[in-house]
This record gives structure tokens, C-alpha cells and sequence, in this order.
């Protein structure tokens, strides 16, 4: 079987039903665009609540998942069915390698559906088995911060075991919110417009050239078929992105700005809605969030 990813979600699962069926359907195509633009492949299919991707290489693909909005995790998962001694014999053929001398560990037990045990149940018998084992490697139990840690997600007949989750970016699918335009000239535009694209929206960019490194090198891996126009020079990214504002039809314009700037910079651009992200951060917020930014991007 080729290596399976389990991706999660969280805001989409609150919405009502057809809101969510259609969230779901632009999160799957926006999987199918990354795939596509880092040239590579791979299969979707959809249980509630959850979407498992098939791929060739594991490594790689999680890291193209890790930059896709509205995905809150992801983990490479090995699938078995939902007897328990089935889940009990692959754990801990799987877990054999994580578990050192001396390691601390947690099973954290899920489940869906009917079925003759409880999360709780399984967890503690799954523990006993591990603990069982290998006796000989002195394991303890530590249910808070321990070193290894090993998932049990029982969905009806199958379950998925792993061992690591992967930070996704969160936030809503791109294309569910509508469209703005954000002017990048710094890490203030840069966070700006990555707050507004994790809100959903489509987000045209117009960078200044000291900032193109910005949107091309970070912004663009996380919409692919995004827009990005540079411009030499402040000025004339300000007279682009009005441009590009009514040739995308945009809602709304995103702007880098500070406190004290918002009211000028409101009655500057008339009747157009002026978006500002930023606005209450310091110049070290910015920075420190922009560069966790750029580190998912990596």
C-alpha cells in the first residue's frame, strides 16, 4: 500500500452542512492545486470530519500539506482494522523503533462509531500491551509531554495508527471568502496579506522590488496561481494595486499599516474597503510572526 496521509481540519467541521460540503470541495481542489504545482501526484478520499491522501513519497508530501489553508495537521497513518487485538499486534510492530530504553510515552486513543470498547479502554489496554512487551526497556507512562507519542484513530472498521503530527496553517480554504489585493513592501505586508489569504481569501499581491523575495519566495508557496506583481518602487505599487483592485473585481485592499496610519490611509482610498491585519501589532510582533511564516514555507 502506498504511504497514506491523514489530513484534519478544524474550523470547516463547525459549519452547517452544505456550508461545509462546499469548504470541503475547495480544500480538496486547493490539495490537488499544490500537488500540481510542486509536480506531483496523488489520490483523495473523504470520511467525515477527516481526508486521506495517497501519495509516493510520505516526506514530501506532508511538507506540500503543511502549506495548505484550512488543514489544522497532518500525519503519515498506517491503516489496520478495528479489532483490537489487530491494533494491538501492528502497534507495536510499528512502535518498536520509536521506543528506546528509558523513553517516556502516551497512547492517545480515538474512535468513531460503534464498537465494544470506549477511547479510554482501548488507550489503557493498548499502554499495558506496549508496557508488556518490552519490560526490559524500563518504559514509562507520561500522558503529559512525553517523549513518544502514539495514536489509535478507530473510524468504524479502520483504523489509522501514527506517530507525529505536523503543524498545518490552519484557517479557512483559499477561495471561500472572496477576493482582496495586498501591497507588500516589508514583513508587515507580507504578514498582512498571509492573515487574509488564512481567512479564506484570494489575495492578488503587488510587491515593491525590495519586497518581491517576500511574495514570490514565501506568499506564493502558499497559493501556487496566486497573482504577484512587482513594482520598482512604493509609489508605483500603490498606483498597481488600485489597478489590479478593479481588474480582479477585489473587495477589498490590504494595506501594511500601523495605528496611526489607518485614518489617512482610509480616506485615501474613498469607498474601497481597506483591510489592515496588522494594525495593532509591533514592528516585533511582525517580525516574529512573519518569521514563523517563512519557516512553514521552508
Amino acid at each position: 500500500m502506498p504511504p497514506q496521509i491523514l489530513v484534519r481540519y478544524g474550523e470547516l467541521a463547525l459549519k452547517s452542512a452544505p456550508v461545509r460540503r462546499e469548504f470541503e470541495r475547495t480544500l480538496t481542489r486547493n490539495i490537488l492545486a499544490h500537488f500540481l504545482a510542486a509536480g506531483s501526484t496523488c489520490r483523495l478520499r473523504a470520511d467525515h470530519g477527516h481526508l486521506y491522501v495517497e501519495v509516493a513519497d510520505a516526506g514530501p508530501a506532508i511538507r506540500i500539506l503543511q502549506r495548505v489553508f484550512g488543514i489544522t495537521s497532518v500525519s503519515e497513518v498506517f491503516e489496520v482494522g478495528s479489532d483490537p487485538l489487530a491494533i494491538q499486534s501492528r502497534l507495536l510492530e510499528l512502535a518498536d523503533p520509536f521506543l528506546k530504553p528509558g523513553a517516556t510515552f502516551a497512547v492517545r486513543a480515538r474512535r468513531t462509531g460503534t464498537h465494544p470498547f470506549t477511547s479510554q479502554e482501548l488507550a489503557r489496554d493498548l499502554g499495558a500491551a506496549v508496557l508488556d512487551r518490552w519490560p526490559e526497556r524500563v518504559l514509562k507512562v507520561r500522558l503529559d509531554d512525553p517523549q513518544v507519542e502514539l495514536f489509535v484513530e478507530v473510524r468504524s472498521a479502520r483504523t489509522y495508527l501514527s506517530f507525529d503530527r505536523h503543524r498545518g496553517p490552519g484557517g479557512l480554504p483559499l477561495g471561500v471568502a472572496g477576493r482582496v489585493v495586498a501591497l507588500v513592501d516589508g514583513a508587515r505586508g507580507g504578514l498582512g496579506a498571509y492573515l487574509m489569504m488564512k481567512r479564506g481569501c484570494r489575495c492578488g499581491v503587488v510587491a515593491t522590488d525590495e519586497a518581491g523575495p517576500l511574495a514570490n519566495g514565501v506568499l506564493h508557496r502558499f497559493d501556487p496561481s496566486g497573482t504577484i506583481v512587482i513594482e520598482r518602487t512604493h509609489e508605483e505599487a500603490l498606483a498597481q494595486l488600485s489597478k489590479l483592485a478593479d481588474g480582479e473585481r477585489a473587495d477589498g485592499v490590504v494595506l501594511p499599516l500601523r495605528v496611526e496610519e489607518y485614518a489617512a490611509a482610509r480616506g485615501a482610498w474613498g469607498d474601497r474597503v481597506v483591510f489592515s491585519p496588522t494594525v495593532a501589532f509591533t514592528d516585533d510582533e511582525v517580525t516574529e510572526r512573519w518569521n514563523d511564516v517563512v519557516h512553514a514555507a521552508e
